[in-house]
């Protein structure tokens, strides 16, 4: 029996709406917060009769309430992507072949989810509080204490396990080894259940390493996914500075880990070559467990998957986890909560409940193994319907940009995310973009304005034509006239290549729009600057531009900008965000730069060694 969902008027109208595209692989609703609803599987074919009340807002709760009476009522299947698209926030164009394969390289491009996956808002009801800060006096210390001495009751049994083994070859297992391996594993099962994962449900079941020598995890989202290594006490990719951690490094080693090295320029090749090595072993070596995404996620979705565990081309075997808790205290994304608070609020909960599901090995075809990313496509594919969750490709590297601390905090549903991510899939690398910029900056001055069509912008940035390029064209061609400002384009450029120096881009939009006798800009110049640099539809700055015009001249020059924003950094949010709410909405405050979090360390070569995806 279905479980009965109420629904408001407005969300009950905007079903209604949504059902007239009755095709299960052609959904597509208009909302005016400036959401798209669609599927995936082929790109939004027009916009549904707007349902709700004009200037109505739709929360987040309203969009997972529609979005799960969408999947009762059957409009869309299982298999299928359900996306809300933040389009409106973008004043860049999103051409119809986004979202749907490319000749480029076949593959649908999926826009980003609707819940950012590096953000893990956590909140209390006050009953929830109280049982926290009776747990945190009660049994906290507790669990911590048993937990702590279960791990130094593990070191010794490692340590003597690990002395005088080969880190090269692997030799037949001992009677007296196989004693200390079912010791270890019994005592990492005590600690976590001191933890309070008391049950752990277990689907399916594990493959023989000569069936599949890798097994792909996911979703990362914590340090507690290392429960199941410590269950099949598999082999993981690890930083060489984590085995010089004191009774931790013991623990790691004990379990053959491939470590890569910061310091050795060419240690992520090396780090494929011994998987490689590894995984052609017919078995010998203990499987090896590797988190595809790279990066702890707050499991709403599936991000890109790195090809490194999918260069050796070997079968694996695809790994999903759960944690079906009613208050998630598990996840750690870079923006939440801390290390040691997700550990504190989880050992207050009388009960913590983890599952794996391990699915059926999946053996790569030919095509595959010669394109480890299509591999990795595909098995994500499997992993995500078997979750019931999207998939995105966009990585953590992607979605860093609107998350950095600047003095211009982009929106979540920015359009720079995109263009970043096409950026990058021409070769405008950054390590070049300081040199990129200047040469820029200093011909779009000689154009004085001149909008540059689809082949003269393609010989301004030197490359031949692509799809990429063409759907970054189509970003800044706002009017439809199948030509771009390749001002826009530069500062939009500038931001990606720099997001934490918002004076450097402002001061090289200063130069490439002002005018020759005064160095001035006008009201509307600078609005474009500034929403072309936050990658928004629309921005309002008429009261920036009258606070700093102090001589209601009409003209701005960067001096006055630059001395205006020396004296109040926080411009943006002082005089932007008040009047433009609904492009930032209530988005929490920028933190610093982030960096990812998980235990099972990137060792995808820097240099491709494979074409991208050609089929889905």
């Amino acid at each position: 029996m279905r479980s009965s969902v109420a629904l408001s008027p407005e969300r009950a109208c905007a079903l209604r709406s949504l059902r007239a595209w009755r095709n299960p692989e052609r959904v597509c609703l208009r909302f005016p917060a400036g959401l798209l609803l669609r599927t995936r599987s082929q790109p939004a074919i027009g916009q549904a009769h707007d349902p709700l009340n004009p200037g109505a807002l739709l929360s987040s709760k309203d969009r997972k309430i529609i979005a799960s009476k969408v999947r009762e009522e059957a409009v869309v299947s299982p298999g299928v992507e359900l996306q809300f698209i933040p389009l409106a926030l973008s004043r860049m164009r999103l051409p119809n072949s986004r979202g749907c394969p490319t000749e480029e390289d076949g593959r649908k491009e999926l826009a980003l989810p609707f819940r950012n996956p590096f953000v893990h808002d956590l909140r209390f009801t006050p009953f929830q509080k109280l049982k926290i800060a009776v747990m945190t006096l009660t049994v906290f210390p507790v669990r911590l204490c048993v937990a702590a001495f279960m791990m130094l009751l593990a070191w010794p049994f490692a340590f003597v396990a690990s002395v005088g083994r080969s880190e090269t070859a692997v030799e037949a297992q001992c009677l007296w080894r196989r004693v200390v391996d079912v010791l270890l594993r019994a005592i990492m099962r005590l600690m976590w259940f001191a933890g309070g994962f008391h049950w752990i449900r277990v689907k399916g079941r594990q493959a023989l390493g000569a069936q599949a020598p890798i097994l792909t995890l996911g979703p990362h989202s914590s340090y507690f996914d290392a429960i199941p290594v410590t269950m099949t006490m598999a082999s993981i990719v690890m930083k060489a500075e984590s085995k010089d951690i004191p009774l931790w490094g013991t623990l790691i080693k004990y379990i053959r880990p491939v470590f890569v090295s910061r310091s050795d320029q060419d240690s992520r090749r090396k780090t494929v070559e011994e998987i490689k090595r590894r995984a052609h072993s017919g078995g010998k070596w203990p499987q090896i467990m590797i988190f595809p995404e790279g990066t702890c996620t707050n499991r709403s979705c599936l991000i890109t998957f790195k090809p490194g565990a999918f260069i050796p081309a070997v079968p694996v075997q695809p790994v999903v986890i759960r944690y079906p808790n009613p208050l998630d205290t598990i996840t750690w994304t870079w923006q939440g909560p801390g290390a040691f608070k997700i550990l504190w609020l989880t050992l207050c909960q009388l009960h913590n409940e983890f599952e794996i599901e391990f699915l059926p090995v999946y053996n790569p075809s030919e095509e595959e193994k010669r394109n480890p990313p299509l591999f990795a496509h595909n098995v994500r594919r499997l992993m995500a319907n078997a979750l019931r969750v999207p998939v995105t490709d966009y990585s953590f590297e992607d979605c860093q940009l609107s998350m950095v601390e600047g003095q211009l905090r982009l929106p979540e549903g920015t359009c720079l995310l995109e263009f970043g991510k096409l950026v990058r899939r021409l070769g405008l690398k950054r390590e070049n973009s300081e040199k990129l910029l200047s040469e820029f900056g200093r011909r779009v001055r000689e154009l004085q304005g001149r909008r540059l069509s689809l082949e003269q912008f393609a010989r301004f940035l030197d490359l031949p034509l692509s799809d990429a390029l063409r759907n970054i064209f189509a970003l800044f061609d706002e009017h439809g006239d199948a030509t771009v400002d390749m001002r826009e384009f530069v500062i939009a450029f500038s931001v990606v290549c720099r997001p934490v120096r918002t004076m450097d881009t402002i001061r090289l939009a200063f130069t490439m729009f002002e005018d020759k006798e005064g160095g001035t800009i006008s009201e509307n110049e600078l609005a474009c600057i500034l929403r072309t640099a936050l990658g928004v539809a629309e921005l309002s700055v008429t009261r920036l531009f009258n606070t700093i015009d102090m001589a209601h001249s009409g003209k701005l020059t960067y001096e006055m900008f630059q001395s205006f924003t020396e004296q109040r950094p926080d411009f943006s949010e002082e005089f932007l965000h008040p009047e433009n709410a609904g492009i930032w909405g209530g988005s929490s405050s920028p933190g610093p730069t982030p960096v990812s979090n998980g235990f099972c360390a990137d060792f995808t070569p820097s240099e491709p060694q494979a074409a991208r995806p050609k089929a889905d």
